[in-house]
């Protein structure tokens, strides 16, 4: 666990001291788990949202964008169930005077069993060698089984605590398993409380209650309220779906964990409608479109599972989460939700409007069931970051950092490098440039020799570097290094715009 968390914090050292992720309002010593994403931070955000867009939208006939506003009328959250039901059990260390999750706790504790087990299982492997049966060692091992049944009595007790809103028994379940307070190892717990994480604020001049509104807590609403705009307006027929990216504001009690956890954060989601009954056939569909989406990436298959959640939200009829392995073990990238007619039928009721479909297959009107996917942009940044970050030592006994990031994410596709800052260089690189810049995002660099230009780039995550030299001048070939090979071939100048396109378009993801 110490090595994970040193690795989160070279991460977030390496995020800010190369313009990835800035801690916010800094000079003023910054805002609590708030972060500004750097000059390349931005360019990477944006290429992980045009993946996400293209996959989802672009490559499907049946799904179309929204953009919906922020501040929608307050009658909305009533109707999802934000107003009274959007809340997460708090409970304080009197102590430390830290407050956390309850259910994050017993979560926490559960996953340090889960841990006890993998142990168990890597000690059999190196046992039993070739011989190994995981899944049998796993359905009849001793240890493996008496854990097993002690994380499903927590998870049947927390689940029941959860739905029935027993406060008083949550609390009891962190006393009966001993969880102490991570900071000071205190187990002087308060009771504990449920705190709505909703944002509020006024709109325009008077203030009061008449004028109060909120920010919103998800991008669904936005597309909940608008699907017979889009319907009608778009000739869609069902099933078909509504994607959105933006903004959305929770108040969560304990925001940590760099950006995994924030107040400010941007999600990216798509609501798919669909007949009633044939929901859990859509469901699974998605679960494993998305899964696909994530490992086409190309990180180890073995940082992606799935996790069906222990307690369904009010709307929900199935739900499940790709966890992924963060630097802070496994942990939500995305969720999947069967939402049933929840969300439509509250919003017909408040409203007082039809939100209905009318199916000319079976001549019958009805509100369409929901299927979800919510994937976290600024974890989806997280989880690249962390995959990609590595440091290398190399044949001659130097290291150096590498940001192996997915080629179609990287921030900049090829850095172009003078050897020299005479001699007519600087000029054909810049004619390079100007050749490539339409189609792929470049930069120029002659500062420092070579080399550091190199690991510049390496640190940075550039799949190319090409270096102008003398030859260039006469020949107009170049050397172009490959980041994760660090091999260099010569090749014409005529010939670079193929040779990166190969290695960095988004095809090779989307196919």
């Amino acid at each position: 666990m110490a090595a994970q968390e040193d690795k989160l914090k070279d991460i977030i050292g390496h995020a800010k001291e190369y313009g990835f992720v800035f801690p916010s309002s800094e000079i003023y010593d910054g805002l609590s788990a708030t972060y500004d994403y750097g000059q390349l931070g931005a360019e990477l955000k944006n290429n992980i949202k045009n993946y996400w867009w293209k996959s989802m939208v672009q490559m499907n006939e049946n799904i179309v964008g929204l953009d919906a506003a922020i501040f929608m009328a307050p009658d909305t959250w009533k109707a999802s169930g934000h107003v009274d039901a959007f809340n997460d059990p708090l409970i304080d260390n009197k102590d430390s005077k830290k407050r956390y999750r309850a259910d994050v706790l017993i979560e926490e504790h559960i996953e340090k069993i889960r841990a006890k087990i993998d142990k168990d299982v890597t000690k059999g492997k190196k046992k039993f060698g070739d011989d190994f049966n995981e899944s049998e060692f796993r359905a009849t091992n001793p240890n493996v089984l008496r854990r097993e049944g002690e994380i499903k009595g927590i998870e049947d007790r927390m689940r029941n605590a959860l739905n029935n809103e027993d406060l008083a028994d949550l609390k009891s379940l962190i006393e009966d398993l001993g969880i102490a307070c991570p900071l000071s190892g205190s187990k002087n717990w308060t009771d504990v409380k449920q705190f709505n994480l909703m944002f509020s604020t006024e709109l325009g001049s008077v203030s009061g209650e008449s004028a109060k509104i909120y920010l919103r807590p998800e991008t669904a609403q936005g597309i909940f309220v608008n699907f017979l705009n889009v319907q009608k307006s778009g000739r869609m027929k069902i099933p078909f779906g509504i994607a959105q990216i933006g903004k959305a504001f929770r108040n969560e009690i304990v925001a940590r964990q760099f950006i995994f956890r924030m107040r400010e954060f941007e999600q990216m989601e798509m609501q798919f409608f669909v007949r009633p009954g044939e929901e859990m056939k859509w469901y699974e569909y998605w679960k494993e479109y998305r899964i696909k989406w994530h490992k086409a990436l190309g990180f180890d298959d073995t940082a992606y599972r799935f996790h069906d959640h222990i307690k369904l939200a009010h709307y929900a009829n199935a739900a499940a989460d790709i966890e992924f392995n963060f630097p802070m073990g496994f942990k939500e990238l995305e969720g999947i939700h069967s939402r049933t007619d929840f969300d439509l039928k509250q919003h017909e009721e408040h409203s007082g409007k039809k939100l209905r479909y009318f199916d000319p297959e079976i001549n019958d009107s009805y509100i369409p069931y929901v299927v979800e996917t919510s994937i976290g942009l600024d974890r989806m940044f997280l989880a690249v970051l962390s995959q990609s970050y590595k440091e290398e030592t190399l044949d001659d006994g130097s290291t150096r950092k590498v940001m192996s990031i997915p080629p179609a994410l990287a921030p900049y596709k090829v850095a172009v490098l003078p050897l020299m800052k005479k001699e007519g260089m600087p000029e054909l690189a810049r004619e390079i440039i100007d050749g490539l810049k339409i189609d792929f995002n470049c930069q120029y660099d002659e500062k420092d020799n070579i080399g550091k230009r190199y690991r510049r780039q390496d640190a940075i995550g550039t799949p190319f570097a090409v270096t102008v030299d003398h030859e260039s001048l006469t020949d107009r070939t170049v050397t172009i290094r490959d980041r994760d090979t660090m091999k260099q071939e010569r090749v014409s100048i005529a010939d670079l715009h193929a040779i990166i396109e190969k290695k960095v378009s988004l095809r090779n993801l989307l196919s």
